[in-house]
């Protein structure tokens, strides 16, 4: 079958190949027919090596598709089902999971049976990106990470929820929890700092600023939701005029430690600025101690949006039946496995909101 390959971490490319071979579902696992699958910024991190994911690896994790095979013991979904991939299931018994209600934290399943290789090239293993390897015509995994959803959803649609959608809706409705009225800024406009503009508008935030450097991506976020647009040197200006003297929440989709210090910053004493871009391991982000204490804001990050991924993919389908979330529009491009480095190339250049791959 057909799969884009990286072979080695911090490669600029991946390789299309048509001999690749999935493993066989065991005990607990599916194997699932990938129909579309989102270009994530995420995939480029896990090239550069800013994700850890060893190699060589099938990417890919924001996919939809259809269970083509079960293993012995699945009983949450059947041959035929329409699935949403989740890249970081909960196990559903660890104590994330129940005691402490955080299934999102649930790394039982991503670093066990999730880490395993699900595809073989020339009789060696490979592994699939965040145990699910989506940039293939076919993938195995844990019976946890496929999320049944209803046939009518289109696979393009159910494909952004496995990631983009979840992470920045999410952020905003589970994590920061925004208050109807509030003031919301919002730095960087890629897929998941639209998705969380949207998730900002759908909690009814009365004022959302979208931060980016590219002018056309301003113009962008309103059409989903932000009701001011500004370059990064004119936000304290804008600050000034809406709030006086800052937002409620801040959200931060980029994973720099500049913009992460800046989402802090651009919130008021006792605001929230949720972080949600993946930075550097490496990297630091300095505060003093004395601020700290005084300002007294909510500084948190956010992971895969707080999501219960079981629940909340059906949420997110129902909102954006209902018309509350624009996913169609989030898509800037359909591609083929073929122009998946054009895909990344243009994600570098700050062109697209999304790009789908469709098989």
């Amino acid at each position: 079958m057909r799969a884009a390959v990286l072979r080695n971490s911090g490669d600029e490319t991946v390789e299309v190949v048509d001999d690749m071979e999935v493993t066989e579902p065991g005990a607990g696992e599916v194997t699932v027919t990938i129909e579309a699958t989102g270009v994530c910024h995420s995939d480029l991190s896990a090239m550069t090596g800013l994700i850890p994911q060893p190699a060589p690896a099938v990417l890919g994790h924001e996919g939809a598709g259809v269970v083509s095979a079960v293993g012995d013991g699945v009983s949450q979904v059947a041959v035929g089902d329409h699935v949403i991939v989740a890249w970081s299931p909960p196990c559903g018994h660890c104590v994330n999971c129940t005691a402490r209600r955080s299934p999102h934290l649930c790394t039982e399943i991503q670093f066990g049976r999730g880490g395993l290789p699900r595809f073989v090239q020339g009789g060696s293993p490979v592994f699939g990106m965040a145990g699910t390897g989506t940039f293939a015509e076919r993938t195995t995994l844990p019976a946890e990470a496929a999320i049944k959803i209803a046939d009518d959803v289109p696979f393009e649609i159910a494909s952004l929820i496995g990631c983009a959608v979840t992470t920045g809706v999410g952020a905003a409705i589970n994590t920061a929890k925004v208050e109807p009225g509030s003031s919301v800024v919002v730095f960087g406009c890629g897929g998941v700092g639209i998705a969380a503009i949207q998730g900002a508008r759908v909690a009814g935030a009365a004022e959302i600023v979208a931060v980016d450097l590219v002018a056309e991506k301003l113009d962008q976020a309103k059409r989903f939701g932000a009701t001011h647009g500004c370059g990064p040197d004119e936000l304290d200006s804008l600050k000034a005029d809406l709030t006086g003297d800052g937002f409620d929440y801040a959200f931060e989709a980029i994973g720099l430690p500049t913009t992460m210090r800046a989402a802090f910053d651009a919130v008021r004493r006792g605001g929230t600025a949720c972080i949600i871009g993946v930075g550097a391991m490496e990297k630091e982000v300095s505060f003093n101690a004395f601020e700290l204490f005084f300002a007294g804001k909510n500084l948190q990050g956010s992971y895969y949006g707080s999501a219960d991924v079981r629940s909340d993919f059906t949420r997110l389908i129902r909102l954006w039946r209902a018309g509350q979330l624009d996913l169609e529009g989030m898509i800037t491009r359909r591609i083929a496995i073929d122009d998946i480095n054009d895909a990344f190339a243009a994600m570098r250049a700050a062109e697209v909101i999304r790009q789908v791959i469709t098989f």
